[in-house]
């Protein structure tokens, strides 16, 4: 039985020349999991959030949206907030509480539930999630981790039938997105909730999906069962580049058999294709010198009474360096960057910008051509009214950003979607052309095409002089670009190596291909570089 049946669902923006979405149908079925992918600007966003009346945006709609059989317009109020529940990509937007318990409650007392109902329905949630020890704890004290999984539980206890979520990871380390992956798994096999989830990162996804919609240009170009989709792509590059690695390497290498789809059926398929072949890619390290931003010792609690978010840090960054800082939720990544950016004050130690300490820096000369910063808030960057108004003076270079500008330039900033937001503040952080970047989660919301581009410029600037320093989550940006990784762990910075060392001698905080090839391709991160290594093997094969 279908819980949604779309009907030739089109929508157009108000003063849009474009439509988002166009001549979209499909139907779910009750109980089913269902993947949502594509480009950025896609449409994702908007479809999903056609399917929550709450979230429905103003603008010109064709075509019908049935929910349980009935039209959604027409649903209710009470049964949308109570059946279809909804979690957003970011953490921050959808807490509207001081506390967690409060968080918990609010749902409920909006639906008028019953005093004795609501502690029980918060004993059980909290419980299921397993957050009851932080139960007293304040919204803002939480890690990003943390906060998303609120979010989940507070839509979860009014026991909704519908679940949607946009990019729930997009802010969550690799450890924290696997686990928040397994309990939407949990969710779906063990409560029969319906569950849309839209993503860029597939791999912990895909295996758990009942079927893959790949949205092209507001339209679906594919709907099925995610491995007879993700072994009929082959031809859309753009497509493949957003798929796991699995999938990426089976296409690469000629696949004939059945698509894998996961690291397990990765790994089977590249050991019976190659069997014994053990090889090592060769691993040029960069000469590194003339340090250009130095960490010594630096401490920092955000007050007396606080634990040290960081903790006697040492760090030298190089210049024309790539650097890129890893770790869990919370371990004070963020903080760290601040830090260096001079907008957090260290208690002990010191930051040095060019060999001067960043305290004798006066009246904006640390960011007039010296430093930039792109927050992880990118929305605080946008000032004006068009898109057109915020790029006026930038770098020609950075058009290459953007897939299609034409349809955006004229609209306003805060009408993009995540992943184009994310776009347009990069571009205006790059274009201060400054010797020293910083970077706080800049591949989060961007599709697989446009992180290509942006590590094509980040190269391109590093090699014209720039020093770069990322803090990020995605681990396979970092393996295409950085010339070292750090891990951040409990207020400080471990182990900073070579980004192939780093990648090939983790297991947890690794690329999804060196987890699939590193038992016979050394040092190997990215497929692109299995394929390098492997490629007369393939020849040899077609011969």
């Amino acid at each position: 039985m279908e819980i949604l049946e779309i009907e030739n669902l089109s929508f157009t923006y108000p003063e849009s020349k474009c439509e988002t979405l166009s001549g979209i149908s499909f139907s779910v079925n009750y109980g089913e999991f269902v993947t949502l992918c594509g480009g950025t600007g896609s449409g994702k966003t908007t479809l999903l959030k056609m399917l929550k009346p709450e979230l429905s945006p103003l603008g010109k709609k064709e075509g019908t949206v049935k929910y349980s059989g009935k039209e959604l317009n027409i649903v209710s109020a009470k049964q949308s907030a109570g059946e279809i529940g909804y979690v957003m990509q970011n953490p921050e937007q959808q807490i509207v509480t001081d506390t967690v318990l409060h968080e918990l409650s609010f749902g409920l007392e909006n639906l008028g539930t019953k005093q004795n109902v609501m502690r029980r329905k918060i004993a059980e949630t909290a419980s299921y999630f397993g957050i009851s020890q932080w139960i007293d704890k304040k919204t803002d004290e939480l890690s990003g981790g943390q906060k998303q999984l609120l979010n989940l539980a507070s839509v979860m206890i009014m026991s909704p039938k519908l679940l949607i979520l946009d990019e729930p990871t997009a802010q969550l380390d690799p450890v924290s997105a696997e686990e928040f992956i397994g309990i939407l798994k949990k969710i779906n096999s063990e409560l029969g909730v319906t569950i849309i989830i839209s993503e860029h990162r597939l791999e912990g996804i895909l295996p758990i999906s009942d079927k893959l919609l790949i949205l092209e240009n507001g339209k679906v170009i594919h709907f099925g069962r995610p491995g007879e989709v993700a072994g009929n792509i082959g031809n859309n590059r753009k497509i493949l580049e957003a798929m796991p690695a699995s999938v990426r390497l089976y296409h690469m290498t000629g696949g004939e058999t059945e698509c894998p789809i996961d690291i397990k059926a990765g790994k089977r398929y590249i050991e019976k294709r190659y069997g014994s072949n053990v090889r090592a890619y060769p691993v040029a390290e960069r000469a590194l010198k003339n340090p250009v931003l130095t960490v010594k010792k630096v401490s920092f609690r955000y007050s007396r009474n606080d634990k040290d978010i960081l903790s006697e840090v040492n760090l030298e960054v190089y210049e024309r360096e790539i650097f890129c800082i890893l770790g869990a939720n919370g371990s004070g990544k963020t903080t760290l960057l601040s830090v260096m950016a001079g907008l957090l004050a260290p208690y002990t130690g010191k930051i040095e910008i060019n060999g001067k300490n960043i305290k004798k820096y006066r009246s904006g000369e640390l960011y007039n051509h010296c430093l930039s910063y792109l927050p992880q808030d990118v929305q605080t960057l946008f000032m004006k009214n068009t898109v057109a108004e915020e790029l006026e003076g930038a770098d020609t270079r950075i058009s290459e950003l953007f897939s299609d500008m034409e349809r955006i330039i004229e609209m306003h900033p805060y009408d993009l979607s995540g992943g184009e937001q994310q776009i347009l503040a990069l571009a205006k952080v790059i274009s201060t052309n400054p010797s020293i970047l910083l970077l706080d989660e800049p591949t989060k919301g961007i599709d697989a095409q446009s992180k290509k581009r942006l590590t094509a410029i980040l190269k391109k600037l590093r090699e014209e002089g720039m020093t770069i320093i990322a803090v990020t989550h995605d681990t396979e940006f970092s393996a295409e670009c950085a010339d070292r990784c750090a891990l951040s762990f409990a207020g400080e910075l471990i182990s900073a190596e070579e980004t192939h060392r780093f990648f090939a001698e983790n297991s947890f905080y690794t690329t999804p291909t060196s987890r699939i090839v590193r038992d016979i391709a050394e040092n190997v991160i990215t497929p692109e570089e299995f394929s390098e290594l492997y490629s007369d093997s393939d020849k040899e094969r077609e011969l």
